[in-house]
């Protein structure tokens, strides 16, 4: 279709602008106040593909996926009122994990406001605090430039989901010749375009070149430093710069999120593994990337066998993110790739002070949990240990395999067991901890990966909340292998609860629950795995199937991860 044949309403406008910033998936759940954006996406030069989904966290979660493996903003798009307020986890996920995600929603009509339509709803207000804007394009020749904006903002540091509802009336109405002129030629309704233009707002500011000559003086006076790698480092493209700095400088390096892979599994300064003792004992800790939160004891590091408490360093793509409860030694923020290209420079090549024991006894420290632990990734106890599941499936990942961790103690194993050989090939619901985010992320994942293979590690208790969306797979050919860690019960609530009063309620689910035959039922194939023995065939299948394949294995209710914080 010919640029002057395609349609001129807002919905065409929309999709129109999205595609400018790279869109090339819309994922969304049909509902009558978008219609326009679908008409505009079939019609598009070329199309632009439509997954629709069973629920509308499963669109938007797909959306976050997909900008969090391609480093380019996801589209969901969701009809207004309950379409809404069903992404409303999803769309927090994708804020606590500095995704850039624009959801762009349906509202209902301007002209009957108050009069009580169908799903009338004001969604900015619910919205605005878990998003970078949020905010209604009431006019067709508003909705470009608005959504413009939206992607603009949600890309620029530090990143972040950005919602836009349109009326009724915008989305269906036409755009008319005289607007079609101005667009872009105008800032969208309460914005200022900023003199520099978009691409200096990509590239961003290279830290203060003070705040790093202090990170590398520290360096130089540190005995036992740590680098933390978190998200960010992957999302801000700084994942060579970080690998190079680490190596030229000889830091040990734990893993965070989506810092995984950075360093590849086996690699001799990734101390993952000793991440106790790295923390524990060093006298400086840099993180960059990620927040100081409880997966991070909130920023408090040493103490541990006598050693004192440690300097801590934050670095942050944006300085709103650089901690503020906790006292610092030294920040930086600003472009991830510049401040790890400048601290090498500035620091040079190692530490005259370090102590020429800490790498060593941290590798020994790995080698001796990967000792301890080789019992367990080959038991052939019954029912199976979580840990054998990760032996077997390990022995047959691939480099580039994408793996998606969904539940509590089931995932909380593969986080500590599964180390990606590549970055960008680890996903999991982040600090906010919802669960149900498995579905969508493997949707998403076997989109932006068409090769490579997607694993998505279930718990039994995440299973329930987005296994329907089997049927999504189904439906658009996608291919992924799911492996569920069926223990029968909520494990990270279980436990904790019989700790503190001796018993437990509402934290038992059905015992060797067939879900299985769920995925068979919708489509796929899947099969019940008892004994440990037949993990390993039962994996190979699922690989080979060419299907939505899931691995149902019943796993001891009485192994509970050995977590030392529960979060709160």
């Amino acid at each position: 279709m010919s640029a002057d044949q395609q349609p001129a309403h807002g919905g065409a406008r929309a999709v129109g602008a999205a595609r400018r910033h790279g869109v090339q998936t819309m994922f969304t759940l049909s509902g009558g106040h978008v219609f326009p954006l679908y008409d505009g996406a079939v019609k598009a030069d070329p199309p632009m593909r439509i997954v629709d989904v069973r629920h509308e966290q499963t669109a938007v979660f797909a959306a976050e996926a997909t900008a969090r493996l391609t480093r380019s903003p996801g589209l969901a798009v969701l009809t207004a009122g309950p379409g809404v307020t069903n992404g409303v986890s999803a769309i927090t996920t994708a804020h606590f994990n500095g995704t850039p995600l624009v959801v762009l929603a349906g509202r209902a009509p301007d002209s009957r406001w108050g009069s009580g339509s169908l799903q009338e709803l004001d969604h900015p207000p619910l919205l605005a605090p878990v998003t970078k804007r949020a905010w209604t394009a009431h006019s067709p020749a508003d909705v470009s430039p608005a959504v413009d904006e939206a992607f603009a903002l949600a890309s620029a540091r530090h990143r972040g989901p950005v919602f836009l509802d349109i009326s009724l009336e915008a989305v269906f109405g036409a755009v008319t010749d005289q607007a079609l002129r101005l667009e872009g030629e105008r800032p969208p309704p309460g914005r200022v375009r900023s003199p520099q233009g978009a691409a200096a707002d990509q590239a961003g500011e290279r830290p203060d070149p003070e705040a790093v000559e202090g990170i590398a003086r520290l360096l130089a006076e540190a005995e036992r430093p740590v680098l933390v790698l978190g998200s960010d480092v992957w999302l801000d493209g700084a994942e060579h710069a970080a690998r190079a700095a680490a190596e030229s400088l000889g830091l040990p390096v734990i893993a965070n999120g989506q810092g995984r892979g950075i360093l590849p599994g086996g690699h001799p300064l990734l101390v993952t593994r000793a991440r106790a003792i790295a923390l524990g004992q060093a006298d400086l800790v840099i993180v960059a990337g990620a927040p100081l939160d409880f997966r991070l004891g909130y920023g408090r590091f040493g103490g541990r066998d006598g050693a004192p408490a440690a300097r801590v360093v934050h670095v942050a793509d944006a300085k709103d993110q650089l901690a503020t409860h906790c006292e610092l030694a030294g920040s930086a923020a600003g472009n991830l790739a510049a401040f790890f290209a400048d601290l090498a420079d500035a620091a040079g090549a190692g530490s005259p002070r370090r102590a020429a024991d800490w790498l060593p006894r941290l590798r020994q420290a790995c080698q001796q949990a990967a000792e301890a632990d080789a019992g367990l990734l080959r038991s052939d106890a019954q029912p199976a240990h979580p840990l054998r599941i990760y032996g077997e499936l390990t022995a047959q990942l691939e480099p580039d395999a994408v793996v998606i961790g969904d539940g509590g103690d089931f995932v909380s194993y593969a986080g500590k067991y599964l180390e990606p050989q590549q970055p960008g090939c680890w996903l999991d619901p982040g600090p906010y901890g919802c669960l149900g985010t498995g579905l969508g992320y493997a949707i998403a994942a076997r989109l932006a990966r068409p090769q490579a293979q997607v694993v998505l590690l279930l718990g039994d208790g995440a299973a329930g909340f987005s296994l329907m969306d089997v049927d999504t797979l189904v439906r658009h050919g996608l291919a992924v292998v799911m492996v569920c860690g069926n223990n029968g019960i909520w494990g990270l609530e279980k436990h904790p609860m019989r700790f503190l009063y001796g018993y437990d309620v509402a934290a038992d689910l059905q015992p060797g629950c067939r879900y299985d035959q769920v995925v068979t039922a919708l489509g796929g194939a899947g099969e019940l795995v008892t004994d440990p023995a037949g993990i390993g065939g039962a994996l190979r299948r699922a690989f080979d199937s060419g299907v939505p394949y899931l691995v149902n294995v019943v796993t001891d209710p009485q192994d509970a991860y050995p977590r030392s914080t529960t979060g709160v």
